[in-house]
């Protein structure tokens, strides 16, 4: 590491919460020359990337900011450099700068600049909300704000896996989520759907979400969670209410994936350019019914196995009263398979609004997830 890029990592460490940009702007100059910074953050529907200060918001998918954000590699043209913000395979967005250093080994310095920049970003996300603001073209509804700060981010990277999902309708979603968790040798992921419409919705899926944690974080097995929130929700409302779930545990060292069917979306595995329906024990929602005594099911996964976990609000989407339907669904997954996880439920999503004209009415989630196999 350079001196210029320590400093300029430094730079950010120390800057007001609310100040990152403004700060690295400064220190750039001073160190690289650079007179233009502007950081481009990609909004809810993943369709633009839009500015922190002015300027107008990125949408054409041709634009070199899209380009390094699909890729996540630098784009410099004319002298404009355009890099990759993230965060541990979380995808913040793009850092643009100009005029870029001729110096090859300056452009990796800023590199790994503008990925100090989207660590930082998380680090202080909880104390302004200079860049949740930002990150929106419109303004979110009350549930579906709620329903965005309950996720643990929207793709993750690691040796073993890889994985993203995508709410829909992304600035108005109720009771669709999605929660995820990994120690290096296990990956939890759960869907959760709360029954009802808008707060209501947004606050069962809220209560399942945080016992499912509260019960994973206490080494309680895939069915004492979904007996625990069982539970949570029923002691609440005593069977008037319910929340759908699906619930998986990875082993990454063997690919052995365990499941509890709590009255879930579908869970489709593609293998070798297949798509196939992975069958599941369907049990009771979480909270319909008192003691509920769920069970688990295994099966494994091989190098390369991709799965998606898709809500009905996929399905059922409907375009001019024609329902998207399964057929259609599995082509659009066999060609996902050349693409990075975030990519593939980005493009299902765009196919869906396609299909509509627009924003889906019904909540969606979609979650996709990549086994690459054991790791050393």
């Amino acid at each position: 590491m350079s001196g210029a890029e320590d400093r300029a990592r430094r730079t950010l460490t120390e800057a007001p919460a609310d100040l990152l940009v403004d700060r690295l702007a400064g220190e750039l100059l001073r160190s690289y020359g650079i007179t233009e910074v502007e950081l481009f953050q990609v909004d809810y529907r993943l369709s633009a990337l839009l500015p922190l200060t002015e300027g107008e918001p990125i949408e054409g998918p041709g634009h070199p900011a899209w380009r390094c954000f699909d890729h996540q590699e630098p784009i410099v043209t004319e002298r404009t450099g355009y890099l990759p913000v993230s965060m541990r395979g979380d995808r913040r967005g793009v850092l643009r700068v100009s005029p870029v250093p001729g110096d090859p080994a300056a452009v990796g310095e800023l590199l790994g600049v503008a990925t100090a920049l989207g660590h930082e970003l998380v680090a202080v996300n909880e104390g302004t909300d200079v860049y949740r603001a930002a990150r929106r073209s419109r303004r979110l509804t009350l549930a579906a704000e709620m329903q965005w700060e309950l996720l643990p981010g929207r793709s993750r990277i690691r040796p073993s896996f890889s994985l993203a999902g995508q709410l829909e309708p992304a600035y108005a979603v109720r009771g669709d989520s999605f929660d995820w968790s990994d120690d290096g040798h296990r990956l939890w992921l759960s869907t959760i759907n709360g029954m009802g419409e808008g707060v209501q919705a947004s606050v069962l899926t809220a209560l399942a979400t945080h016992a499912l944690r509260n019960a994973r974080r206490a080494g309680l097995g895939l069915a004492d969670q979904a007996a625990l929130a069982d539970q949570a929700v029923y002691a609440l409302h005593r069977g008037e209410q319910h929340v759908s779930a699906l619930l998986l545990e990875l082993d990454l060292a063997g690919g052995v994936m365990t499941v509890v069917d709590a009255g879930s979306p579908r869970l489709v595995l593609l293998r070798g350019g297949e798509v196939v329906e992975q069958p599941l024990e369907a049990q009771f929602p979480l909270g319909m019914f008192d003691g509920t005594d769920y069970r688990e099911q295994q099966f494994t996964l091989r190098r390369g196995d991709r799965l998606f976990v898709l809500s009905d609000g996929v399905v059922e989407a409907t375009g001019q009263n024609v329902r998207y339907g399964e057929t259609a669904l599995d082509r659009f997954l066999r060609r996902t398979g050349p693409m990075e996880p975030l990519d593939a439920v980005r493009s299902l999503i765009g196919d869906l609004r396609a299909f509509v004209a627009g924003d889906l009415i019904d909540d969606a989630v979609v979650v996709c997830l990549d086994w690459t196999g054991p790791q050393p």
